[in-house]
């Protein structure tokens, strides 16, 4: 049966040990990435290579007092050095945690100290966020290993940790042991930590066969950021899993250096948020020089059906649409597999992977709806192998919203139906997280920077459509008594978010009101914004 191969996988046996499955098995002679540098041109690493650079660069984390089970962040932009710090982690046993290199200070300060991370090993452009101070909090308890050639202060230099002698045998932590932690953003409260567990390699590896359809000929590309969710499981844990070569592109996004690089490579697995899609349609070019790729892909947020049929036309492939989450991985697709595969109905994000049951429960009861009816799309847990995700660290109120008081159901949060062959159709969330180009935001996050600002009184963030992003942030707020709002306060509020939480998550407007809607038991209603938002849209 298609997906029994993951029943006895070895990241389930009691001697699992990362680094063993994603590197040290696999032939030292092997590319593990094509990395993609600023101007384009390329170069290989090998997996004995890999190898070599992470038992150096573990040797000398371990100096540092790094072991089983500490907590080691990256803010790192992506190439070599990169997923040498990766491998490295996770040859000690420690736990891995990524940080968002648009983040700021502040969204950065939360997440190490919730994580109680040990290290932070960063790139010099990223250092000044480290800084102690009004955004990331008072002094740091980490310490700091710094990319720059030079470093000043207390920072420790990557050069010296990877000069190191190689050689130390990794440290097995078994399935149950945690390999990384990320941070997912909800509507209130501050971020989530996800323990990701080595037993989740099963599923990562599922959607990489079946839901990707990565074959050993393919030229891989998933242009997803390996801080988030997405590109860490799926563009540098799955393939290294697989022994498969991974193409990792240095730089920021634009549709130009996208053209020249699927063609130039001739990629021929392409996976990529929605937003990427739209800005290649939007670009100027009309497409051709692409005729190696075959298999297209999209995660993170709803795919427009107008976009797939753009690709068919111009990319040669239609895009298939998935869906995940980080606290799951890849749970339902278009799969691309052939052994899974079939036709894309259109706005349907697809049917069940391999070792997942997904169904649609009523709104205020735990009972499964028929075809063609809205409610809660959840995942049958007792019927899902592949699930590992248990809760959240240290939120036990999260962690009770997103299970079914007898925890046979995950709760994921999105309203949905499906037709009577097994396709599910996003309909909406059934909380307020916004989804701009791939990335979740809380609007709590945001928020909590708006009203830190001391002419602000309270403050509501909503999403709005947008033809590029999905979705943007449009913000609403209440100003302190007797403070009439000067011209250049929506812009400072803006440059505010920008520096605390992160540089993708500033509101694109900002309302300013006499007061918010709000429940008799003082609930914004969010809803009623959203309304006004749509409105002021259509207006213009």
């Amino acid at each position: 049966m298609v997906g029994d191969e993951f029943r006895d996988h070895p990241s389930g046996l009691p001697g699992a040990c990362v680094a063993e499955l994603l590197c040290d098995r696999h032939d030292a002679d092997s590319l593990a990435f094509k990395v993609i540098t600023r101007d384009c041109s390329a170069f290989g690493l090998t997996f004995g290579r890999l190898r070599e650079r992470s038992e150096r660069l573990a040797a000398g984390l371990a100096s540092l007092g790094v072991g089983r089970g500490d907590r080691v962040a990256t803010l790192m932009s992506k190439g070599v050095d990169l997923v040498t710090t990766q491998l490295a982690i996770w040859r000690l046993g420690a736990v891995y945690l990524p940080l968002f290199t648009a983040f700021g200070a502040g969204a950065i300060g939360d997440r190490l100290r919730q994580a109680n991370a040990k290290v932070v090993v960063c790139d010099e452009p990223e250092r000044h966020k480290l800084e102690p101070g009004v955004e990331l909090g008072p002094q740091p308890s980490w310490t700091v290993v710094n990319t720059a050639e030079v470093v000043g202060g207390k920072d420790v230099r990557f050069a010296d940790l990877i000069g190191f002698p190689p050689g130390a045998a990794p440290v097995a932590v078994g399935p149950d042991g945690t390999m990384m932690v990320l941070y997912t953003s909800g509507t209130t409260g501050s971020p989530k930590g996800v323990a990701v567990p080595v037993r989740a390699l099963a599923s990562f590896e599922c959607y990489f066969t079946y839901g990707l359809g990565v074959s050993g000929d393919d030229i891989y590309w998933n242009a997803a950021d390996p801080g988030w969710a997405y590109g860490l499981y799926y563009a540098i844990v799955a393939p290294l899993l697989l022994g498969r070569c991974s193409m990792l592109v240095a730089g920021k996004f634009t549709a130009e250096d996208t053209w020249r690089i699927l063609s130039e490579y001739g990629v021929t697995n392409f996976a990529a948020a929605p937003t990427v899609f739209r800005a290649l349609r939007a670009s100027s070019r009309l497409g051709g020089g692409t005729p190696a790729l075959r298999r297209v892909s999209s995660a993170g947020e709803p795919l427009n059906p107008d976009v797939v049929e753009w690709s068919r036309k111009v990319l040669g492939a239609a895009i298939h649409d998935h869906y995940g989450q980080t606290e799951l991985g890849m749970v339902l697709g278009n799969h691309h597999h052939p052994s899974v595969s079939g036709e894309i109905r259109p706005g349907s994000m697809g049917r069940a992977l391999p070792g997942w049951t997904t169904e649609i429960l009523l709104g205020d009861r735990d009972e499964v709806l028929g075809a063609g009816r809205l409610g809660r799309l959840a995942i049958d847990v007792s019927a899902s192998p592949l699930m590992w995700f248990e809760g959240y660290l240290d939120r036990p109120e999260a962690t009770a919203e997103r299970f079914s008081a007898d925890r046979r159901w995950y709760l994921t949060g999105d309203v949905a139906q499906r037709d009577e062959e097994g396709f599910f159709y996003f309909s909406s969330r059934d909380d307020d997280v916004i989804i701009m180009a791939g990335y979740r935001i809380g609007p709590f996050d945001v928020e909590s920077v708006l009203i830190s600002h001391p002419v602000v009184a309270e403050a509501a963030c909503v999403a709005a459509a947008d033809d590029l992003r999905g979705e943007v942030i449009e913000a609403f707020v209440v100003l302190r008594a007797g403070i009439e709002p000067p011209g250049e306060l929506a812009g400072e509020l803006q440059d505010l978010v920008r520096k605390r939480y992160g540089a993708h998550a500033y509101p694109r407007r900002v309302h300013f009101v006499a007061e918010l809607p709000k429940t008799p038991s003082g609930k914004v209603q969010r809803a009623v914004l959203r309304r006004r938002a749509e409105a002021g849209q259509r207006s213009k």
